[in-house]
């Protein structure tokens, strides 16, 4: 058996592996930026969620993305099965699972949208839906044999195909479900709900960091020529730029160094350079990713002017940043690694990859958020109301939902002994 196929096989998996780690990244990110009373509920749903996604990833999902199909849909390699090991490139198996892991996370960024009101069988159901009808069809767009793909849209990791897409998702549903009680005042002033733990957070980021390691060097599906590390090194120096860029925009405005906002700006440095960290250089990846932390700044700070409630601040890491990382192919993508598509506007590309990255973030962008704002209120017609009542909110979704708490001893009375 080829050495080199053997190799590019375990790279995948590994990075496989890392990927779906990244699910712990979240759950730490979202417990921790949330409240107590919501701790034991969002842990659990982002475990449950995966399994939903897993099965119907399985049943119809990369089969809508790889399938023989069509410019905007496949149809083929539905209940996949494929158990061949030898062949170009990668083993049938091996492919799905990394595209599987992918499609798990957009649906967890989706869900940063329902945080702390939405009712468990909300999810449930969404969950199934956007595994079919969203998510799947917008990556056959770009990653399969879709229309976008004979565009030369570059997005090398998914800055549109997972983050955008989960980011708009998630919008629909933060609209839809409308802000968290005692959000916002009658006169229209903001209140801080703040998250109960800015320790989880952090760790949440950082193994989410090392998690895109997977993500976006896994991207290169081999180890041939070793270009993963390149990859992995305009990674690397986007994120960091990311964090510094948020810090000090924040420390700037307000005169603090929030910790919040620096690592949401370490998550948009990663966003950012997800599109194009295959295809520029590494000066321009510390540009895109302090770029992307100075926007994720002023995002956070619009969304919130807007009313619109997003706790885990999925609509600026993802989404706003989401279209600028996918932008900043236009601009920075070099003759030498656009491999897909044409260079970039100040590598003497002009404004044609600009305009296909932009055709690309407005057509993925409404595709997700119409789509997923029409299924939501089919569910609520059907089902009633998607948000739990005024009473269960306020007692936490942990008890109200699962019939307990994810922290039973600061809620529950406990019987002191004579010691």
């Amino acid at each position: 058996m080829d050495a080199t196929f053997l190799m590019n096989n375990l790279w995948i998996i590994v990075c496989t592996v890392l990927v779906l780690l990244m699910q712990g990244g979240f759950i730490l990110l979202e417990a921790g930026s949330t409240r107590m009373k919501n701790a034991g509920h969002i842990a659990g749903k982002t475990v449950f969620t995966v399994g939903i996604v897993s099965l119907v990833f399985w049943a119809v999902g990369y089969g809508i993305i790889y399938g023989e199909g069509n410019a905007i849909i496949g149809f083929s390699d539905f209940f996949y099965g494929d158990a061949s090991t030898m062949g170009e490139g990668l083993a049938g198996s091996v492919d799905f699972m990394f595209q599987l892991a992918f499609a798990a996370i957009a649906m967890t960024i989706a869900f940063g949208g329902f945080a702390e009101r939405a009712k468990l069988i909300a999810y449930v159901i969404f969950a199934v839906l956007f595994s079919i009808v969203i998510y799947p069809v917008i990556a056959h767009w770009i990653w399969g044999a879709g229309w976008l793909a004979d565009h030369g849209k570059q997005d090398f990791a998914g800055s549109t195909v997972v983050h955008l897409t989960g980011a708009m998702a998630a919008l629909a549903a933060t609209m839809i479900l409308k802000p968290r009680i005692g959000k916002y005042n009658k006169d229209g002033s903001s209140n801080e709900i703040a998250g109960h733990n800015q320790v989880f957070t952090a760790l949440g980021v950082l193994l989410l960091w090392v998690g895109w390691f997977g993500f976006n060097a896994g991207s290169t599906f081999g180890v041939e020529n070793a270009f993963f590390g390149y990859v992995a090194l305009n990674t690397q120096l986007a994120a960091g730029a990311g964090a510094i860029g948020a810090m000090l925009m924040v420390w700037a405005v307000t005169g603090k160094a929030d910790v919040p906002t620096t690592l949401n700006g370490a998550l948009a440095g990663l966003v950012a350079i997800t599109a194009s960290c295959a295809f520029v250089e590494p000066w321009a990846a510390v540009l895109i990713g302090l770029i992307g932390g100075a926007f994720v700044f002023f995002s956070m700070k619009f969304f919130d002017k807007k009313k619109i409630d997003d706790p885990i601040f999925a609509l600026s890491v993802h989404g706003t940043v989401g279209v600028w990382g996918t932008l900043s192919n236009g601009l920075f993508a070099t003759p030498e690694l656009a491999t897909v598509g044409r260079p970039g506007l100040f590598y003497g590309g002009g404004f044609e990859q600009l305009g296909v990255q932009l055709m690309g973030v407005v057509a993925c962008g409404l595709y997700a958020f119409i789509v997923s704002w029409i299924i939501l209120k089919v569910m609520e017609k059907a089902m009633g109301s998607l948000r739990v009542t005024e009473e269960e909110e306020i007692m936490g979704l942990d008890i109200s939902e699962h019939g307990g708490y994810g922290y039973p001893e600061n809620f529950t009375s406990t019987t002191k002994s004579g010691a």
